[in-house]
């Protein structure tokens, strides 16, 4: 009974030291991830001349940079607290085997002596032959051998799980050094961190000396998004109204083939009540939109950061400045691409000043809206597929040549938050 507690204690360890590695893993993985931000947002804030347009741009860069060293720092610290605990464990768990080892060499010792005391070859002879009868004489041979064998098996069973228990230590151990060499490194990211924070503080403090000319930039921004607003909604009502027109030419034209019959169904259906009206397969398309909500690819190549969210909202950094974004921002490095989200038609290419050059997709009843495009590479009516390249963005000379790609996501005329569309 004694030796099944010990198994299953045994693997009781080794299941908990599968699953907190597992975490550990797990912990390291988001830590490696975070540091990769950290080089893109370093990468990006290179590329991005410092100008009094583009220091909110460069304020939003720099938030992002903290924000992401400090979950380094949080990251980091868990690895280190997991990794403690689970050599804690594993410790405790060793000390246990050895004693039972002890012990169980202690009895093997012990056992061994007395059976050489009693029981030398010629006192095993007589212990065999002294028994009753032949069946009782194999039966004490075979105890003689089993007794023996099983004593070696237990002592050399125990040694094995405690040399497996003990190299599992090891790599912790080993684990454990490596994360308190990255703790060390823990520091220069601590003065890396205030180093930011400072110019953060500083870029701030210049903003803020700058209000006046921060908010009339700000104006003239949401005057040229308001302008870009007004052109998508137009080229929506436009659709919808072109739409709503084949549709009851439609229904006219069955109504004249068939004077008598009852009305059939128009071949463009709208969804909700002055909607777009779909054909049969642009509403299937429709659905294979929606359904992939949370799955669709970036709508850049390379890699980028979101630098302005959905909605309106309070800056992090700046008390006297709200912002109003009718969908996000994503900065991306260089020479980066725009690409289509999901499979579509480009129903317009419009040009407003702030925004650049503007791609409109449809996707049935859903919209993608696509700006600062520096050139194109499709035009209107064009079948664009899923994550086919449309246009290069723009590097605005004047916003310190940032490459940063204005996306919009519409169904029907209500603006939504992109964000939670994209895959992560």
């Amino acid at each position: 009974m004694r030796y099944w507690l010990i198994m299953l204690c045994i693997f009781s360890v080794v299941t908990v030291f599968g699953q907190k590695s597992a975490k550990v893993r797990e912990l390291e993985n988001q830590r490696k991830a975070a540091l990769k931000e950290i080089e893109l947002t370093n990468t990006l804030l290179s590329q991005t001349q410092v100008s009094t347009q583009n220091s909110l741009n460069r304020l939003n860069l720099l938030s992002q940079q903290i924000e992401q060293r400090k979950r380094v720092i949080s990251l980091l610290n868990q690895e280190v607290r997991l990794i403690d605990k689970e050599i804690s464990v594993i410790r405790g768990e060793i000390n246990m085997l050895e004693k039972e080892l002890n012990s169980k060499r202690d009895n093997y010792s012990t056992s061994l002596q007395r059976m050489q005391k009693r029981h030398n070859s010629q006192d095993k002879l007589l212990f065999i032959f002294s028994a009753d009868n032949f069946s009782q004489s194999v039966r004490r041979m075979r105890y003689l051998r089993e007794y023996a064998a099983w004593q070696e098996t237990q002592a050399t069973d125990i040694i094995k799980k405690q040399k497996s228990i003990k190299s599992k230590f090891d790599e912790l151990e080993k684990s454990r050094v490596e994360k308190s060499g990255l703790l060390k490194s823990r520091e220069s990211e601590y003065v890396k961190l205030e180093e930011e924070e400072a110019i953060q503080k500083q870029e701030v403090a210049d903003l803020n000396r700058k209000q006046r000319q921060l908010q009339d930039d700000l104006r003239k921004k949401q005057r040229q998004a308001n302008a870009l607003n007004r052109q998508i909604e137009s080229q929506i009502a436009q659709e919808v109204a072109r739409a709503a027109a084949e549709a009851k030419a439609a229904r006219e034209l069955e109504a004249l083939d068939n004077p008598t019959a009852k009305a059939t169904p128009s071949k463009r259906v709208a969804e909700s009540k002055g909607g777009y009206a779909m054909t049969r397969e642009e509403k299937q398309l429709s659905d294979n939109f929606a359904a992939n909500r949370g799955r669709l690819p970036a709508p850049v190549t390379g890699r980028y950061t979101i630098v302005g969210a959905f909605g309106e909202q309070q800056h992090q950094a700046l008390k006297h400045v709200r912002i109003n974004n009718n969908g996000i921002d994503l900065q991306a490095t260089a020479n980066s691409e725009a690409r289509a989200v999901f499979d579509g038609t480009v129903t317009a290419i419009i040009v407003e000043p702030g925004f650049g050059n503007t791609v409109i997709i449809r996707h049935g009843n859903y919209l993608t809206v696509y700006s600062n495009l520096g050139s194109v590479y499709v035009k209107k009516n064009d079948k664009v597929k899923t994550r086919q390249s449309i246009g290069r963005l723009y590097a605005d000379t004047d916003n310190g040549n940032a490459t940063i790609l204005h996306f919009e996501l519409w169904k029907e005329t209500n603006k939504q938050n992109p964000q939670p569309w994209l895959s992560q």
